[in-house]
């Protein structure tokens, strides 16, 4: 009996689409020897390359077009996206810095250095050599060691806040730095934003305590120092209605007849003008601001504390 022949797909479909999708779900960039090993040939990638659907970056770099910059300009120079970059493109809080960070192994030459901050010190997880992506272990490490403590501190808590690593495995790391290991130490998960970490680090500085995320009146406080001095970090979208601004002022009244005074900041003083904040802090401990308000004077001792009643007027 004559066997019949069933025709295979073509292939070159195949070809051209899966190794830029591939690539894709790998955010975007590869080296071409991750590609060889995960099964595709080098005809598969020059097609992908001559239809545009994989961009060739040195010689052994590829990208997808629609690839973050960010992380082209680290394939350009041989490395993977660390540090701050790293924590910009895993979604952690963003501090901005002139330069791209990237790793390099420190054998690395022959490379454009303008706009890239090189790392070279190894992290605590390994990494393959080739690969593009940083653990979060390592992020936090090269952050701890490159950034300034309240920079490091606002990205760390960011990493735990969103889930990216949990407070029990940052305390188990063997770091290998001091930097790290001081802020395994110090992380919590308390703040609900960047500039609230750096808030509590400028307050370590001057040795002020502070409590987060107290409920007081029905309203959380970002910050209470003591019994009674409250802090409120105002985000720049804080106050974008009128209806918000009414909302925090008759807050703060209500906190103001219980005893409390609250201090806001914004995220622009405490990063550009933290002298300010901690003098701030300070001045109001100095008034014992921070503390229960005594008990008020009886109506027998009105002249001591300085209010008067309202003379009757004369009678006509």
């Amino acid at each position: 009996m004559a066997l019949q022949r069933i025709p295979l797909p073509h292939s070159g479909t195949m070809h051209q689409q899966r190794p830029a999708e591939w690539v894709r779900a790998r955010h975007g960039v590869s080296h071409s020897s991750t590609l060889r090993q995960a099964g595709f040939t080098e005809h598969a990638v020059r097609t992908a390359v001559a239809r545009g659907s994989l961009l060739r970056i040195r010689r052994s770099w590829l990208v997808t077009p629609d690839c973050d910059e960010r992380r082209i300009r680290a394939a350009a120079v041989g490395g993977r996206p660390t540090c701050a970059t790293a924590a910009s493109l895993a979604g952690l809080w963003e501090v901005r810095t002139p330069e791209i960070h990237v790793w390099l192994p420190r054998t690395a030459s022959r490379f454009e250095h303008a706009g890239v901050r090189v790392h070279c010190a190894q992290g605590p997880v390994p990494v393959a050599a080739r690969s593009c992506e940083e653990p979060i272990v390592n992020v936090l490490f090269q952050v701890a060691g490159c950034l300034p403590p309240a920079d490091a501190l606002a990205i760390w808590e960011s990493a735990v806040r969103r889930e990216r690593i949990d407070l029990d495995v940052l305390e188990r790391v063997r770091w290998r730095s001091r930097a790290a290991a001081d802020l395994a130490a110090a992380v919590g998960c308390r703040s609900d934003s960047g500039p609230e970490s750096s808030f509590l680090v400028l307050m370590r500085e001057i040795g002020v305590d502070v409590h987060q995320q107290v409920w007081v009146d029905g309203h959380p406080l970002d910050g209470l120092i003591g019994r009674r001095l409250g802090v409120q970090i105002d985000g720049y979208a804080h106050h974008s209605s009128p209806r918000d601004r009414r909302r925090d002022i008759q807050a703060d009244a209500r906190l103001a007849v219980r005893g409390y005074t609250i201090l806001r900041f914004d995220p622009w003083q405490i990063d550009n003008d933290p002298h300010l904040v901690q003098q701030t802090v300070l001045d109001a401990i100095a008034q014992g601001l921070h503390l229960s308000p005594q008990p008020r004077a009886t109506s027998g001792h009105r002249a001591r504390s300085g209010v008067h009643p309202t003379p009757s007027p004369d009678p006509a």
